[in-house]
């Protein structure tokens, strides 16, 4: 089985960004080391516990410091960006790194309204609208033939790159059955964000399959599972370490303030209200959450169940008082005990 690594590069309320990215840093070198398939960063706007808004940034970043991991973006939110724009940094970042990018996208905004107003510049919902159209164009312009623009009397051609020698690998993510028809219909690998609710993954990925039309990008479906994982010598730990992340989507979820992520002795201090008590439970039944043998079984069960042979864990471990702020120390053992267990 394949294992791979979704980073959000979480900032616990003992860390600065700089501590963030640093603990990051470490936790990608230690999935490189261990022979993790690929290494995927989101993008997520004006969220206090999240560092990842920029995921070019952080994957030239990472790409610098490991050697070979597929690095890439879980994902960039097109309605966000120019087209143009995204073919241009992922160009770029696959002429410099051959063979290990990829480029995932997907079509939320990954923020909240006013941040997303700020971030698209006044530009409207139809590029929401386009979306299709510009997942086409995304590829065209990154190709080494470049796209034709439609001008009178003029070839024009539109490059990302001036000489690409190869194209990332592009993934279409998704949490809606817009996603799933959308990435049938086009050929193209597809991910759904099982990790996110646990709700529609069966239907999703049975649409895909069922309509899938073979393409350039694919000659089959390819597809993968997403899970939130925290995994320790024993499951009280394992517990304790997922703790802060769940009351964090318990706030998120009935819309109370957000913060950095607490440290596991905050996490456990904490007093919840029946509502907040049920998401968290819920969301530690839907987790890989344990010691290393009932993680890996867990996550067997997982991909024999979404019949998928590769599995993309989000270590979402916080870490107790005392931790050096600059290391994600639950984290880097998630990924170690699950390799000793499935490698």
């Amino acid at each position: 089985m394949r294992l791979s690594v979704l980073d959000l590069v979480p900032v616990r309320t003992d860390q600065t960004t700089a501590d963030a990215v640093a603990a990051s840093t470490r936790l990608a070198q230690t999935a490189d080391r261990l022979g993790y398939t690929r290494y995927w960063v989101a993008e997520h706007h004006n969220m206090p516990s999240v560092a990842a808004t920029s995921p070019p940034v952080l994957i030239a970043h990472l790409a610098a410091h490991t050697r070979r991991l597929r690095i890439g973006s879980g994902g960039v939110m097109l309605p966000n960006h120019a087209p143009l724009a995204v073919a241009e940094q992922f160009a770029l970042l696959e002429a410099a790194h051959p063979g290990r990018i990829d480029l995932g996208i997907g079509r939320a905004p990954g923020t909240d309204p006013v941040t997303s107003l700020a971030l698209r510049g006044g530009r409207d919902d139809r590029d929401i609208e386009a979306f299709p159209n510009y997942l086409d164009d995304i590829v065209a312009m990154m190709s080494p033939r470049g796209v034709r623009v439609p001008i009178p009397n003029h070839r024009y051609i539109l490059k990302a790159t001036p000489a690409a020698a190869g194209v990332p690998r592009l993934w279409l993510l998704g949490s809606s059955m817009y996603s799933a028809h959308l990435a049938a219909a086009k050929g193209l690998p597809y991910v759904f964000a099982h990790h996110f609710s646990g709700q529609g993954t069966d239907e999703a990925l049975a649409v895909y399959r069922d309509e899938f039309r073979p393409s350039a990008h694919a000659a089959e479906p390819v597809t993968f599972l997403t899970v939130d994982a925290v995994v320790a010598e024993t499951r009280a730990e394992a517990e304790a370490l997922a703790l802060p992340n769940l009351q964090m989507m318990a706030r998120l979820r009935t819309g109370q303030p957000l913060g950095a992520l607490d440290l596991v002795e905050d996490a456990e201090a904490k007093t919840l209200d029946p509502n907040a008590a049920r998401i968290v439970e819920a969301g530690l039944r839907r987790a890989v959450v344990g010691t290393p043998s009932e993680a890996a079984e867990q996550i067997r069960a997982l991909a024999a169940h979404f019949e998928v042979d590769e599995v993309m864990i989000n270590p979402v471990a916080s870490a107790r008082r005392g931790t050096d702020p600059a290391t994600a120390p639950g984290r880097e053992k998630t990924l170690e005990l699950l390799a000793k267990e499935l490698f």
